[in-house]
């Protein structure tokens, strides 16, 4: 009788270039979806197309996205995983504006809605990367 059994795991040696690569990827997409969020924020409510000449205090709703920023940089699994919820607020708000105001707002808010469609797959491909790599480790390591 030939059974099969799983092969030791080497939990000193680094996961697999493939999916070290894959993470960093991810990690450079989310932190630079929510950098061009933060940006497109301010510029739409202070610039491009205020809801009022001269910019509106509507420029302060980039203050939850400047929240997670430092977990994202610190690449703190955590933090990706409450943006990928945060994200929908933004998205419903560029849904509800490209399709009801003129232009060049409705223009912005579909580059809004493109970049939290960005964040949101980059944070998800995130989490379900490194948790695999945690996973292909062995049950003794934690993910961060």
């Amino acid at each position: 009788m030939n059974t099969i059994s799983p092969e030791p795991v080497d939990i000193s040696q680094p996961p697999p270039a493939d999916n070290a690569t894959h993470v960093v990827l991810t990690r450079a997409l989310a932190v630079g979806s929510l950098l061009g969020l933060i940006a497109l924020g301010l510029a739409w409510e202070l610039w491009l197309a205020p809801l009022r000449p001269g910019g509106t205090w509507w420029a302060i709703k980039v203050l939850p996205l400047c929240l997670p920023l430092a977990g994202l940089l610190k690449n703190r699994m955590y933090t990706y995983r409450w943006v990928s919820l945060l994200v929908w607020l933004y998205f419903t708000e560029g849904v509800v504006r490209a399709w009801g105001d003129k232009w060049p707002s409705n223009l912005l808010a579909g580059g809004q809605v493109l970049l939290c469609i960005t964040l949101f797959v980059a944070c998800a491909l995130h989490v379900r990367l490194r948790l695999k790599d945690a996973k292909a480790l062995g049950p003794l390591q934690e993910v961060a």
